[in-house]
């Protein structure tokens, strides 16, 4: 890992809340070292050269400081959009959990996307967070069998690893769930795949499911895919060329009927799955006045 320059790393305000609620987005790191095949942050429109490469921002702290104090509204910081907030280096640099403390003190809420397991070690500093302003965490899994998980996303934790980063969370009242995305075509989309997921979900505890029955494929990111079923899932790339030519959204053809299962399961288990509820479930449990700031 390297350091790079930054001038600034949180966005400013958006009243725009579409995307679970976010008000801010937060990057620390730049690049991501999990090796994920369908990865949509390698796309070339996001200009990230050597991806595979995790560079931090210089005085990342700092500058997030100066930020928060500078924002004249309260909202919800989102993080994990670009690059995984827990990365390997993480563990020891600890510049998310820095972003965190800094968030606590300055009464915002956060919204964490996230693949890795070692989130668990700041669940102090969430439930912290979590006394004053809301709280969301979105544990990435699209494969419930872990072989399959080690070959579409080698270098990051199992999937039986974050069902159980899940529990652990949910066992101190953290808001937590999966962000069943993206569901890749013709490897992941089967019944088994995506009921097993749901059942290991509510099993952890999940509050929420969010999915996505297919993928997205553009520029590089789309050579870099083919690469990988190339060397993982022969004969895979014809069915996608075949099917989705150089379309950006590749829908999984099994997607009507998918949907129908996963909706009826979500309803049989009590797990949210719709935006809007998701929003309103993590902020419900604070005051009126207060959700008027998030």
């Amino acid at each position: 890992m390297e350091f790079i320059t930054a001038k600034t790393i949180i966005s400013g305000y958006s009243e725009n809340e579409s995307w679970f609620g976010n008000n801010y987005n937060m990057n620390i790191y730049k690049g991501c070292s999990h090796g994920c095949i369908y990865c949509d942050s390698r796309s070339e429109c996001y200009r990230v050269d050597n991806f595979d490469m995790v560079r931090a921002k210089d005085n990342a702290l700092a500058i997030i400081e100066r930020e928060l104090k500078s924002k004249r509204k309260k909202g919800i910081v989102g993080t994990g959009a670009m690059s995984d907030p827990y990365n390997p280096f993480e563990k020891e640099f600890k510049l998310t959990r820095g972003a965190l403390e800094l968030i606590n003190r300055f009464g915002f809420g956060v919204s964490i996307a996230t693949k890795s397991d070692l989130i668990i070690r700041d669940i102090d500093i969430l439930k912290e967070i979590s006394k004053y302003s809301p709280v969301l965490i979105k544990i990435t899994v699209t494969a419930a069998d872990d072989t399959l998980c080690k070959k579409v996303e080698p270098h990051v934790a199992l999937s039986s690893q974050r069902f159980e980063a899940i529990r652990g969370l949910s066992k101190e009242g953290i808001f937590a769930g999966v962000l069943l995305m993206p569901v890749l075509p013709f490897i992941e989309d089967t019944e088994e795949n995506i009921s097993t997921i749901i059942d290991r979900a509510y099993q952890s505890g999940a509050k929420f499911i969010y999915p996505a029955f297919g993928v997205t494929l553009r520029q590089n990111q789309r050579d870099w895919f083919y690469q990988k079923l190339d060397e993982i899932f022969p004969s895979i790339r014809e069915k996608y060329i075949k099917n989705y030519g150089n379309s950006y959204e590749c829908h999984s053809l099994r997607a009507k009927e998918l949907w129908s299962m996963f909706q009826d399961k979500c309803n049989e288990y009590g797990i949210l799955y719709k935006m809007e509820d998701i929003i309103e479930g993590y902020k419900r449990p604070y005051q009126t006045e207060q959700i008027s700031l998030f």
